[in-house]
């Protein structure tokens, strides 16, 4: 089987739920989440361990407060690899949740590099599969992540893309990238803002 997971929603307040129709540019933002919306620590499944980047909070409160859908997508290849169970990912999900909140969608890719599966960021698996449980447009939906995959990923789907570097991001990676942010809050500053055109948003 080489679908991504879809965890259950946690039961959360209404702006953990899909968006309500008609609503303007972005639909739902998506986020990495290993060096996006917390530090990466390689095949993580301690709760205990997770810490949130910088601006993490700001971010996704910002986006609550314009009624954006949140959700994260994330490749966690350390399940194939025997390194994780899912329940340690689900454990990790929860405590994310218990400091930012409830996310609308969970997508996650349990599979190796050469599982050949559709979901494995860059592929756009993972995008598509969150838009259709979130019921939003790929076209009308922004990820947000750390490294060139996420943002290749949001492309393919046919996505926009923020990349936020970080020491891990490589410069062709940002080379590439049609929209970058300093941080957190800039990248949801930009997604929020259908005027400015990704190409444009250096």
């Amino acid at each position: 089987m080489t679908r991504p997971w879809l965890l259950p929603p946690a039961p959360g307040p209404a702006d953990a739920r899909p968006p309500r129709p008609g609503r303007a540019f972005p639909t739902a933002v998506l986020f990495d989440r290993d060096g996006t919306l917390i530090a990466d620590v390689p095949y993580n499944g301690d709760p205990a361990r997770v810490a949130l980047m910088p601006g993490a909070r700001e971010a996704v409160d910002a986006l609550r407060a314009a009624a954006v859908p949140v959700g994260v997508v994330t490749n966690q290849s350390g399940v194939a690899r025997g390194l994780l169970t899912r329940r340690q990912v689900e454990a990790v999900r929860l405590r994310v949740e218990e400091l930012l909140g409830p996310f609308a969608v969970w997508a996650v890719c349990p599979h190796g590099p050469g599982e050949g599966c559709g979901c494995r960021k860059p592929a756009p698996g993972l995008v598509l599969a969150a838009c259709r449980s979130l019921a939003v447009p790929p076209e009308r939906t922004v990820v947000i992540g750390d490294i060139g995959a996420d943002v290749a990923a949001a492309r393919a789907a046919g996505a926009r893309g923020v990349l936020v570097p970080t020491a891990v991001t490589r410069p062709e990676e940002v080379t590439a990238a049609d929209a970058t942010a300093s941080g957190l809050p800039e990248a949801v500053r930009l997604a929020l803002d259908p005027a400015v055109p990704a190409g444009e948003a250096r």
